[in-house]
Formats: C-alpha cells, sequence, structure tokens
C-alpha cells in the first residue's frame, strides 16, 4: 500500500505559482499590445496567444486596461530606479549621459515590448486618469535629461553653442526607438549598443584629422 500512494503521488504535476502565472500572462499580454495595438486587442485575442479561454484571464485580471497599466507600471518603476541610481552617484555630466544611454538599452532589452507601448500609445493613455502617471514620468524624464546637458555646457564637458533641448530630443529618439528593431539574445548585448550609440553621439563619425 506504500508503493501505491507514492507512485500516486509522484504522477501529480504541480502548478506553476500564481504569481508566475501571472507574469507570463503579462508579457503575452505585452507582446499583442505592442504588435497589434492597444485599441485592436481584446481580452479574447491575449487569452488566444496565451493557449487559454478568456474567462480565465479574468481570474487574473479584471480588463486588458489593468494589464495594461500593470506593464507600463513595471517597466518604469524599473527604468526610474536605474535613472535615479544613477543621478544619485555623483557622476559627472559626460559619465551620467553614458550612464543613463546605458540603463536605457537595458530596460529596452528588459521591457521591449512595454516601451513599444510606451511609444505608440502614451499620449492617446495619458489623457485618462488611469494612466496619468505616465505625463508625471515623462516630465521626471525631460528634467532628468535636460539638467544633465545643462551641467555639461556649464562645466564645459559638452560645447557652449549645444541646443540642449534639441540635443535631449535627438538622444531620447535615437536610443527609444531602437525598441523597434531590437530583439534579445541578439548579435549585440545593451551594453554594446549603448556604447556603439554614444561613440556616435559623443565622438561623431568623422574621422578626425
Amino acid at each position: 500500500m506504500p508503493t501505491k500512494k507514492k507512485s500516486q503521488a509522484t504522477a501529480v504535476t504541480a502548478e506553476p505559482p500564481a504569481s508566475d502565472r501571472r507574469s507570463e500572462l503579462l508579457g503575452t499580454a505585452a507582446e499583442v499590445f505592442a504588435e497589434q495595438g492597444y485599441n485592436a486587442t481584446t481580452v479574447r485575442k491575449i487569452a488566444d496567444h496565451a493557449g487559454m479561454l478568456a474567462g480565465s484571464l479574468y481570474y487574473h485580471f479584471d480588463s486588458k486596461e489593468s494589464m495594461l497599466e500593470e506593464i507600463l507600471r513595471t517597466f518604469l518603476d524599473e527604468l526610474w530606479d536605474g535613472y535615479d541610481a544613477v543621478l544619485g552617484a555623483g557622476l559627472g555630466p559626460r559619465e551620467t549621459l553614458q550612464a543613463l544611454v546605458t540603463e536605457s538599452f537595458r530596460e529596452i532589452d528588459r521591457h521591449r515590448a512595454a516601451v513599444a507601448i510606451y511609444q505608440k500609445e502614451s499620449k492617446q493613455l495619458v489623457a485618462q486618469e488611469r494612466f496619468a502617471f505616465l505625463a508625471e514620468s515623462q516630465r521626471r524624464f525631460e528634467k532628468a535629461w535636460l539638467s544633465t546637458l545643462e551641467r555639461g555646457v556649464a562645466e564645459r564637458a559638452f560645447r557652449a553653442d549645444l541646443d540642449v533641448r534639441l540635443t535631449y530630443r535627438f538622444v531620447r529618439d535615437t536610443v527609444w526607438v531602437a525598441a523597434s528593431w531590437y530583439r534579445p539574445g541578439g548579435q549585440h548585448s545593451p551594453d554594446e549598443i549603448a556604447r556603439q550609440y554614444l561613440s556616435m553621439v559623443l565622438d561623431g563619425i568623422a574621422v578626425r584629422e
């Protein structure tokens, strides 16, 4: 009899923890939102990609809005954890800029789909009270980058004739558009891509004579 009980026990397959399943579903939802657009994505589409019934998805989330909010909050919380560490490290302006660019590419590596969603959907989402945190993050983001560039000009780490707002927009767009083509596990690591981008931004691409 003990042998029979043992065989029954080993036949039971352990269910994945609820938190792991929730993370998997959010990852699936992020990919679908990024590929098909938020408005075009239904709960049924997410459930189909996750291999489950739409009704079962409501066991974990009450709406697609709550899924999107969690996806974006998770991305931005991690982004600001990294940015705040850089900004509080007491680095010079050039080193701060380098560290912010590197941290940005690391976040693209971790949350590529969330970054793509943020870029495509944030202008429409900020009008909703639920997503007001996006506007606050945008203000913090702009302040962090502009203050770094302004400090660089003041300390003569960057050119005196530098248009800091134009430079901010150039660097911002150049870095974050990478989410449209970057795929984790590709030929270049996030840090290597950051190094190449920084070389072009800070040193240019022309051969120095």
